[in-house]
């Protein structure tokens, strides 16, 4: 089954004839994915041409959607129009919004976070890698990738991934597919600290799907969310889970590379939440390069 999106979720572009926008599309067409739409103001009527195929540009998301069955939508939009782009989405009434643009003003992201509260959209991001469910086919081909993740580390399987760090996110898909161990769905929510889709709400959609045996579940410092996902995974997940904390060496007050990575306060502290994720039964790789590892070993598949 996997989450989110499967290989016959149809997905538009926003951003599509940028050259980081176009260049994603392209490898996104090229691992399978049907994206059937691109939206670009002013060159609605125009094509998106990658090897045999040819996607429609449109002016708008709701035309987009409305003429070729689009349900979901990956942002490739400047941060200070990205905002409104994913307002668009939640106005047409897409499933889920991938906000991959980095750098989108706070005080834009409370406005989006307020307005799509009750929403029927979902938010993955900003500034997130986006996610990918892999297909059956060589190399996962066949499969659905939303944003930049790279399509070739992945493997379908059964384990699924949860992450604010994206280059972490391609680690640990990267180490379970060298054991031979497969993912059902990867999805990387982004730093931001004010961002759609948190690490809990990931957790009880795997916890959900009968496809998803194990999860491999990457936080940070800067914030509780991690907290708040070990502790429901305590009393309500009976999947085994193996977690990491980026940021254990970071000092107080001092961002590390994501927009919310930062401990303030004495809240958000790395011991806090390896100490959560713990009491919870979660078992915590000490480094990045043991997370399949730690999983696989909790899980009783070595």
């Amino acid at each position: 089954m996997a989450i989110l999106v499967t290989p016959q979720t149809r997905i538009l572009v926003q951003g599509i004839t940028g050259s980081f926008g176009a260049r994603h599309a392209q490898l996104s067409l090229d691992y399978g994915t049907q994206v059937v739409a691109g939206v670009t103001p002013g060159k609605g009527g125009q094509f998106f041409e990658h090897g045999s195929h040819k996607v429609p540009i449109f002016d708008t998301v709701e035309e987009a959607a409305k003429q070729t069955g689009a349900t979901v939508s990956v942002v490739f939009v400047p941060p200070p129009f990205a905002a409104d782009a994913i307002l668009e989405c939640n106005d047409a009434g897409l499933d889920l919004v991938v906000a991959i643009t980095e750098g989108i003003p706070v005080f834009d992201m409370v406005r989006v976070k307020e307005k799509i509260r009750n929403s029927r959209t979902r938010l993955i991001g900003p500034n997130c890698p986006g996610l990918v469910t892999p297909g059956t086919g060589e190399k996962s081909h066949g499969g659905c990738r939303i944003g930049i993740a790279p399509g070739y580390i992945h493997k379908k399987g059964n384990v699924g991934v949860v992450s604010r760090s994206g280059t972490l996110t391609y680690e640990a898909v990267w180490q379970l597919t060298s054991r031979g161990f497969g993912q059902s769905t990867c999805v990387g929510i982004g730093g931001d600290p004010v961002n759609g889709t948190s690490h809990l709400d990931v957790l009880k959609m795997f916890n959900e799907d009968p496809e998803t045996e194990a999860i491999i579940m990457i936080g940070e410092i800067g914030g509780s969310a991690e907290e708040e996902a070990a502790n429901w995974a305590g009393e309500h997940c009976k999947k085994p889970i193996a977690g990491f904390i980026a940021g254990t060496t970071a000092p107080p007050g001092r961002r590390m590379g994501h927009a919310g990575a930062i401990v303030s306060g004495g809240q958000g502290t790395a011991e806090g939440k390896i100490a959560a994720m713990k009491a919870a039964g979660i078992a915590v790789a000490e480094t990045p390069s043991v997370m399949a590892e730690t999983l696989l070993r909790h899980w009783g598949k070595l």
